[in-house]
């Protein structure tokens, strides 16, 4: 990693009155702008010893309102250095709020205890090659909160903690994979319009879905009436009508539906697919029982290696991630591992940061992991996963919203503001080509569709 690389400060500045532009005391967006370049200005100096020049913004998203008497925190990090350039990322987050309720007075204010982000940004900072004076990092003196046992002698009441910002932190590798889940199992035409069943939606939407940025598509078919099938005709029509239309990584899911039995899971595999999933134990769905016992695993690994493809490891909880290593050291299981915490599930593994980051300890060195979360939790989690240096899948499979109450026009919609977001914390979203080597692919080195060794 370059030296300066994840490097962060942060600053804490009040609005005030002569802050406010427009109506209703409302900050106009470009003074967050200054917060950022003042950010910048000192990540420049700790690294190089020079103010440097701002050269561009690569992408803004305002997200929240800012007003006098708002505090506002303002963050950034450093997630490249060039020879002369710095990539930085960067996050307001409102950390007190003047409160303008009916009845209170003009004065009433809160501390948030869970900050609101206002406004997230990728930028490219230049100091000439002349003026660098590296390496110097002196860096800033971050104040620790006070132990537990020193809160709880406090008076009540007790003071709230804000937790520090949390979208700052450096990925080991700059380089995304999204995943698009096209159709799923479980969504019906009577949820969303947009659920794609004929080969051709399937297709086009897949074509769709790597416009937008999905280097894979994760497939699941249906029958003409849109019921759940894991017959082998399907997915080959499927896969061909992709095949015609785009070069993404087609995985197949060998999960199919809750209630299937093993050979119907495994029909999937007879099409030779790049990837297929392999899910890694049972768990309570909902109100049903998704039976996964380890025999119908030994079973599916060996299917799937014989049909030249490569699995990914979907775990539902953290024993799931023992069960795989233990295949695994069994030999059972081959490399290259990729694991995909699946989150949110009624019945499986909760949605939280301190899941993720337990489940990310639990790997072993070299494997890639990716994060897929189902309903409101997909934009957090797969966020999270971005800022954590993970993949992330959307699609509507797992979530057919793409705001509260707002019906996404289809998986695509999901996957471009993934990698929009993906933009301002310094990830590359890669294309299927580079997709393919980072997973370690039989068909890295071929055009999507030629014949793959087995």
């Amino acid at each position: 990693m370059s030296i300066g690389v994840g490097l962060t400060v942060t600053l804490r500045v009040r609005m005030g009155s002569h802050d406010a532009h427009y109506a209703g005391e409302l900050v106009d967006g470009a003074r967050i702008l200054g917060l950022f370049g003042d950010v910048a200005t000192e990540l420049l100096i700790r690294l190089d010893g020079d103010e440097g020049l701002f050269r561009a913004y690569e992408g803004i998203e305002f997200l929240a309102p800012v007003r006098a008497g708002d505090y506002i925190e303002a963050t950034g990090v450093i997630t490249k250095v060039g020879n002369t350039s710095r990539t930085m990322a960067f996050e307001a987050r409102k950390v007190v709020t003047n409160l303008r309720d009916g009845g209170l007075p003009p004065s009433a204010a809160d501390a948030l205890a869970d900050p609101v982000v206002v406004c997230r940004a990728l930028g490219t900072c230049v100091v000439p090659k002349e003026l660098q004076r590296r390496p110097r990092l002196v860096l800033p003196s971050l104040s620790a909160a006070p132990p537990d046992q020193a809160l709880a002698e406090l008076p009540e009441p007790r003071p709230i903690i804000t937790p520090p910002p949390r979208v700052i932190v450096t990925p080991p590798s700059s380089e995304l994979i999204l995943t698009a889940a096209i159709v799923g199992a479980e969504i019906t035409r009577k949820q969303t319009p947009w659920l794609p069943i004929t080969a051709r939606e399937i297709a086009d939407e897949a074509a769709r879905c790597r416009d937008a940025g999905a280097a894979v598509i994760h497939l699941h078919v249906r029958t003409a009436d849109g019921a759940p099938s894991q017959d082998k005709g399907l997915f080959a029509e499927a896969i061909a009508a992709i095949r015609e239309k785009t070069d993404v990584i087609v995985q197949t899911s060998t999960g199919g539906a809750v209630g299937m039995g093993g050979e119907e899971r495994a029909q999937p595999l007879l099409c030779h697919p790049e990837m297929a999933t392999l899910n890694c134990g049972t768990l309570n769905f909902g109100e049903e029982v998704f039976e996964n016992p380890r025999p119908l695993i030994r079973d599916l690994c060996k299917r799937i290696r014989e049909a030249g493809s490569v699995p990914e490891l979907e775990c539902y909880e953290v024993g799931h991630i023992e069960e795989a290593l233990r295949l695994h050291a069994e030999g059972v299981l081959t490399g290259p591992l990729h694991f995909q915490f699946v989150l949110g599930v009624p019945g499986g593994i909760g949605a939280r940061e301190e899941v993720v980051r337990f489940m990310m300890s639990q790997i072993p060195p070299g494997a890639t992991w990716g994060v897929a979360a189902v309903g409101r939790h997909q934009r957090p989690m797969t966020e999270l996963a971005m800022r954590l240096g993970g993949h992330a899948r959307v699609g509507l499979e797992d979530n057919i919203y793409l705001d509260k109450g707002v019906l996404a026009e289809g998986s695509a919609p999901l996957v471009a503001r993934a990698a929009a977001y993906a933009k301002t914390v310094g990830r590359e979203v890669v294309d299927p080509a580079r997709a393919r080597q980072l997973l370690g692919l039989p068909g890295a080195g071929a055009r999507a569709g030629e014949p793959r060794a087995s």
